[in-house]
């Protein structure tokens, strides 16, 4: 995890930075720490807490909030078990696999109403029905998350994934495949190399993850109820706010992760708006960043209904509603 500061940021300008360091609001007056780690380098998908934050939004709400990357080598929530996170950016499903593992974790609000998550194919593909029999690439991650949803939905089998090779080299080499991605990058990628593809989002078909799901644990709900309710409160106006003009929080993504061009910023972010996953759902009426119970035991069920996780788990205990359920803020 690298951290750093937006007072060096703000005021001192990008020459105070340092590369691959954490962004931090420091606020003069002594204020709760929040030391949150997002699911991976920064990018549109985690618009909404760099705007809170180049907006000064956590300073404001008295909150000190470090953002640190997260990347292929962290687990975030071991960092988080471990005392090295406070707040983290997950799903749904990881969220409940820990807690069966011991792990005290405990959701409080949600960045997307659904997991971005799809496939890829040639433009001809009918359905995702008609992949079946065909090599799917996809990432480690899917056999524990999507995949075995799409074996029950739509009959695929455990001889058709394949590893997934850097950018969409499998999937180009063999025009029968299809590659596995978020609707916010790999799309991107096969546009940047004229790759004509079309777009399967699971989330259309039933798939019923949440994503960018923010959780901290019991712990620290304890000991800060306020802070929590104020960081809540703050990105989620964060995420309305990078909807309506990313600027500000453009800048700060850019600089913790120089790798991130405009165009690509450009393009995340008009994905997220057209499928309407931070607004859209039971957002639309009950605000951004709600959660509900009925959704949650929607993915705690296909998790038991596929063996990945025990019936007997308590998994009302995995998520809280409090600080979100009566903000109600909306575009």
């Amino acid at each position: 995890m690298t951290p750093y500061s937006r007072r060096s940021l703000v005021k001192g300008g990008v020459a105070a930075a340092v590369a691959g360091a954490a962004l931090r609001a420091g606020p003069a007056r002594a204020a709760t720490k929040v030391r949150v780690l997002t699911n991976w380098f920064a990018e549109a998908e985690h618009g909404g807490l760099y705007q809170a934050l180049a907006e000064g939004l956590y300073d404001k709400a008295g909150l000190d909030v470090t953002i640190s990357q997260g990347g292929p080598q962290l687990n975030g929530m071991q960092l988080l078990a471990g005392g090295e996170a406070d707040v983290i950016m997950s799903y749904d499903i990881q969220i409940l696999t820990a807690y069966a593992k011991g792990v005290p974790v405990k959701a409080i609000f949600t960045s997307f109403q659904f997991d971005l998550v799809g496939i890829l194919a040639r433009p001809d593909t009918p359905s995702l029905d008609a992949l079946k029999g065909h090599k799917i690439y996809m990432a480690n991650s899917g056999y524990s998350t999507y995949w075995p949803w799409l074996k029950r939905r739509f009959g695929y089998t455990d001889d058709m994934p394949g590893p997934k090779g850097t950018n969409l080299q499998t999937f180009v080499s063999d025009p029968t495949s299809a590659v596995a991605g978020y609707i916010t990058s790999e799309p991107y990628v096969a546009q940047q190399n004229n790759v004509p593809i079309r777009f399967f989002l699971f989330a259309d078909y039933g798939y019923p993850s949440y994503a960018n799901t923010m959780a901290t644990t019991a712990g620290f709900i304890k000991a800060n109820p306020d802070a929590v309710a104020r960081f809540t409160r703050t990105s989620v106006e964060g995420w309305r706010n990078y909807l309506r003009d990313p600027s500000a929080g453009n800048r700060l993504i850019k600089l913790q992760n120089p790798r991130m061009d405009d165009d690509q910023l450009a393009y995340g972010l008009q994905k997220i708006r057209e499928v309407k996953a931070v607004d859209g759902g039971d957002a639309a009426t009950m605000g951004i960043g709600i959660m509900t119970r009925e959704r949650w035991q929607k993915t705690r069920d296909f998790l038991v209904d596929v063996s990945l996780l025990g019936a007997d788990v308590d998994w009302t205990q995995v998520f809280t509603t409090d600080y979100v359920k009566d903000l109600k803020i909306t575009m």
